[in-house]
């Protein structure tokens, strides 16, 4: 969603295609199985509908109604629980909750995606790719609530998007726009309180002294926020203590050769998908057979790789950490993950690895302050996670806000993007 990046330098009268330029995808990703099957999904939605009926076996009426059902939840939904704050008053007098409340049996709120899907399709491997998408929040399909089936619907329909710099032109394109309006950085200077008096937030303290400041804003994830940074603060303790999204297990691989069968995104399917969340989320470990993503920018920015070679960024999702033996889930994890690729590119990728580097959920926690190394702040699997997650404000301290993946609306760059955009509709107007 290249379009929330955009917004912002248009806010301040800039060209956004100066600043942070992208390219459109002519294909979303490709998909593996063990069997060797394979299937690309076209940008273009029609394309889609006409390759996956062929290939799936799949009546194309099924894959319209699905995707029709997909971008009404969207139109109907999306507007509240991604762009407006769900625990203000105003926000249920709006029209859109009327509209939304009318609309609620078919919202598929009170099933799982995965009965969505398996309701929908007839091939299970078309069901298994369209509950990948539980993943985008970190939760398991069987479990996250089926109004997610709605989020097919922006990527097929709006496209995939690649920053022409890199996904780390996304956050240096902003830093470099809020310095030329003037607003100044303290970069490596950790926070180390926020100041509060009489219910009213005053600033921050970090190690160099005290900043006062009239509103303050965390976007660090919310957990170690009120731990570290409100330790004498109120807790709001069933917040804290919902259970925390899927993390990530991710190796950085150099490879010394091209496999022209792969492209930016790639995914490799395994054989029991459900056996993997119930590893993930019930027992916090790894199922045998893992899926695994790959994703590959040299694809479309030749300088990420050297001549002839690729950047492999290889995950499997991961559970969160909870103090397991990570040095030996990681090697098996290693071992798995090579033999699924290996066998679906039939080349030993292993010969083929000249650099690596490996970050595990406990580095993703100390690098990031993620609790538990969480990638979502808390899960989405259950009906109500979109009204548990924590507010972009807090009732008990005034002029303090939160923003970023922990809180509402969720993890990922377009909704930290999101909450963000929340954020600034509710801290009150200086004159």
């Amino acid at each position: 969603m290249p379009g929330l990046v955009d917004e912002l330098f248009r806010l301040f009268s800039e060209d956004p295609t100066a600043f942070f330029p992208y390219i459109r995808k002519e294909s979303v990703c490709n998909y593996f199985w063990d069997d060797g099957s394979r299937f690309t999904v076209p940008a273009d939605l029609e394309q889609f509908i006409v390759n996956a009926a062929r290939e799936f076996g799949e009546p194309e009426r099924n894959l319209r109604r699905y995707l029709k059902d997909s971008k009404r939840k969207y139109d109907v939904a999306g507007g509240i629980f991604l762009e407006k704050s769900l625990h203000k008053f105003a926000t249920y007098l709006s029209p859109e909750i009327f509209n939304a409340l009318l609309h609620m049996p078919w919202l598929d709120t009170g099933t799982t995606l995965d009965a969505v899907n398996r309701s929908s399709f007839k091939n299970p491997r078309l069901v298994q790719l369209f509950n990948r998408y539980a993943t985008y929040n970190g939760s398991s399909p069987y479990r996250t609530p089926g109004i997610m089936s709605m989020i097919p619907h922006l990527e097929m329909h709006h496209g995939t998007f690649l920053p022409k710099e890199g996904m780390h032109a996304i956050s240096q394109s902003l830093y470099n726009l809020a310095v030329r309006q003037g607003i100044s950085f303290q970069l490596g200077e950790g926070v180390e309180r926020i100041l509060v008096e009489k219910g009213v937030s005053q600033g921050v303290r970090t190690g160099t002294g005290d900043y006062d400041a009239d509103v303050v804003v965390s976007n660090m994830d919310v957990y170690p926020t009120y731990r570290k940074l409100l330790p004498d603060q109120p807790q709001p303790e069933a917040v804290l203590a919902r259970e925390r999204s899927g993390s990530a297990l991710i190796f950085y691989w150099g490879i010394n050769r091209e496999f022209p069968e792969l492209d930016l995104h790639n995914i490799f399917f395994s054989e029991d998908y459900k056996a993997e969340f119930k590893h993930q989320f019930e027992l916090g470990s790894f199922a045998d057979d893992l899926t695994v993503y790959v994703n590959i920018t040299s694809k479309d920015i030749p300088g990420d790789a050297p001549p002839g070679g690729e950047n492999w960024f290889v995950m499997v999702n991961a559970p969160a950490d909870t103090g397991q033996d990570w040095a030996g889930l990681t090697s098996l994890v290693r071992e798995r993950i090579l033999r699924k690729l290996s066998s679906a590119l039939r080349t030993e990728i292993g010969n083929h690895i000249v650099t690596e580097e490996v970050l595990d959920p406990p580095a993703i926690a100390s690098r990031t302050s993620s609790h538990m190394g969480s990638l979502y702040g808390t899960s989405s699997n259950s009906r109500f996670a979109a009204f548990l997650r924590h507010p972009n404000f807090t009732g008990r301290i005034s002029n303090l806000y939160f923003c970023g993946g922990s809180v509402h609306p969720g993890g990922g760059i377009p909704l930290c993007l999101l909450s963000a955009k929340i954020v600034s509709g509710l801290v009150p107007s200086v004159s």
